[in-house]
């Protein structure tokens, strides 16, 4: 057989579509004819534009647009991304002109009712976990970890100590070596145990009076609650270190704990995946920070404050501040939305995110370990993770099951993360989901399954429906092409 290049059946483009001669807009001419554009204005050659009529180009864009997955259209199984259907409701709240149409150099007096979202929205986000203070200016979930470990930082720094270590779990989020490492600290891996959770005698083996801190991720990108984690805490703050938590996954304990309670120093929320703003296509994002009592200090500026008068200001007067993490007040619509949100659920319903969340994930694994491996056995939170073992035999990829789902009509989760499961295949439902569409998108992995001992070749040559079939993913991501060129 040939070899497939994987754009066989690639959409032309609007040039290819375009004919010399075609128009769809008409440029406004003055009383004497000549266009109303200045002459110096006016471009020397003319620029190289498709020439199509209108529809030709309502058509075109029409029909990419049905060639796009997301969360309106279906399931969205993507582990540790929580994409998950958010209500419209809180779209309608950030749409308001009040909102929408704010200027972010409006002085305070004129943006009272903006300045009041974000200090009960803080408020909110203080009671779900326990911390003293937020920050609502990071401008998403990498971003917060950056401010937060940039705080720790400035702590230490106060108190004259320049630690230069950072613990970081093998089962943590992909970006916490890149955060640690741009605030200046090296990073130190800790492996964990045989349950996929961190071990506190590992943990104090690691802690000496070079750790700054440790960042841990729970529940884990394994979807595990690190239950030791009040013991690790311990361990850090007995070293004179403290303990960051990646939130990220905040949607499978929302409600039911908070983390201060276990011994958090500091928080950041993904306020894009828990919090009701769609997440994909590259933003809006954010990613709030909480912190505990001896970090409140440092938060960047400005922060929102509440007059005796109970007016609300922008106030920069912290002298041990790390000072601002970004332009003006942060991404004031996410914000909104998930004020909207936290209102729309309230306490009851916040648990019931929780609760929903982590039941979808263990239905998905019940009903699948019998046909997919599951490295490590037992309950899991938000999310579940299986490995190759049992595929991997019959000859089949983790990538070659994940391509065949497309035929069935779903988005592929995520496949190869965490890096310590081999192959993995990472399901996240959401809590958004009913049981219906659960026992759907199990019968459409089942089938496939089926498809590894009976026709492999199916899932070898998949995607078969879609535009583009198989492309070296690798290139593409590395050398990715994003102008149109004529060809030649």
């Amino acid at each position: 057989m040939a070899a497939r290049s994987g754009l066989e059946h690639v959409e032309p483009s609007i040039f290819e579509r375009g004919a010399p001669g075609r128009t769809g807009v008409q440029m406004p001419c003055g009383e004497a004819g000549e266009p109303k554009i200045p002459s110096s204005l006016l471009r020397r050659e003319a620029p190289l534009l498709p020439e199509v009529a209108e529809y030709e180009v309502v058509r075109h864009f029409t029909r990419l647009s049905r060639l796009n997955y997301g969360v309106d259209i279906g399931l969205y199984p993507l582990g540790s991304c929580t994409m998950k259907y958010n209500p419209r409701v809180c779209e309608d709240a950030a749409a308001l002109p009040g909102f929408a149409n704010l200027h972010p150099m409006l002085p305070d007096g004129m943006a009272q009712g903006a300045l009041e979202v974000m200090y009960e929205l803080e408020k909110a986000l203080v009671e779900l976990s326990g911390m003293s203070a937020i920050t609502l200016l990071p401008a998403a979930g990498a971003h917060g970890e950056l401010t937060g470990m940039k705080v720790i930082r400035a702590a230490l720094e106060a108190r004259g100590d320049f630690r230069k270590k950072v613990l970081i779990p093998d089962t943590a989020h992909g970006t916490n070596p890149a955060t640690s490492t741009l605030n200046g600290f090296q990073v130190v891996p800790i492996k964990s145990n045989e349950q996929g959770v961190l071990d506190p005698a590992v943990v104090a083996a690691a802690m000496t009076d070079e750790v700054a801190a440790i960042m841990i991720t729970n529940p884990n990108t394994l979807g595990l609650f690190e239950t030791n984690i009040f013991q690790v805490s311990q361990i850090v703050h007995e070293k004179g270190g403290f303990v960051y938590g990646d939130g990220a996954n905040f949607n499978a304990i929302m409600g039911k704990y908070r983390p201060a309670c276990l011994g958090l120093d500091v928080i950041q929320f993904n306020l894009h995946k828990t919090f009701s703003t769609p997440h994909g296509g590259g933003g809006p994002g954010s990613g709030p920070v909480g912190v505990a009592d001896a970090l409140v200090p440092f938060l960047p500026v400005p922060r929102v404050a509440r007059n005796a008068d109970g007016t609300f200001a922008l106030r920069e007067d912290f002298p041990q501040s790390i000072g601002r993490v970004r332009t003006f007040q942060g991404q004031f619509l996410v914000m909104v939305r998930a004020l909207a949100y936290l209102r729309a659920l309230g306490a009851e319903g916040c648990r019931r995110v929780a609760e929903r969340a982590v039941l979808n994930a263990n239905y998905v694994r019940v009903r699948l370990q019998d046909r997919l491996h599951v490295p490590y056995p037992g309950f899991c939170m938000h999310e579940v993770v299986f490995s190759e073992k049992f595929h991997k035999k019959a000859g089949v990829e983790t990538m070659d099951i994940a391509k065949r789902l497309m035929d069935r009509g779903y988005h592929p989760p995520t496949v190869y993360f965490p890096l310590v499961v081999h192959g993995a295949i990472m399901i996240e439902p959401t809590e958004t989901e009913d049981k219906a569409t659960l026992d759907e998108f199990i019968g459409a992995m089942e089938g496939i399954l089926d498809e590894v001992a009976t026709n492999p070749d199916a899932l070898h040559h998949a995607p078969s429906v879609t535009s583009i079939s198989r492309p070296d993913e690798v290139l593409a991501a590395r050398q990715p092409v994003l102008t149109w060129k004529p060809a030649v």
